[in-house]
């Protein structure tokens, strides 16, 4: 019983694991393509350095959007 509970655990720690880096892999691939084709004269990662908040706000809502659109692309 101990032993078939470890081997469930261990394998939705597995599958969750794979969803967190394919969501993580999707949303930069997403916030790049952004920044470079959509938005070709601003630079997010340079005016999130100058500290725009605006910007940081965008880039992270983005990122939200494509962490639920990805989820959602999972569960069904």
């Amino acid at each position: 019983m101990e032993m078939e509970f470890f081997s469930v655990t261990l394998l939705n720690l597995g599958i969750n694991l794979i969803y967190t880096i394919v969501a993580l892999i999707v949303s930069m691939v997403a916030l790049v393509i952004i920044d470079k084709k959509l938005l070709p004269g601003i630079s997010i990662e340079e005016e999130m350095k100058k500290g725009n908040i605006a910007v940081a706000i965008f880039a992270s809502t983005i990122l939200l959007f494509v962490a639920i659109i990805v989820t959602f692309g999972f569960k069904g």
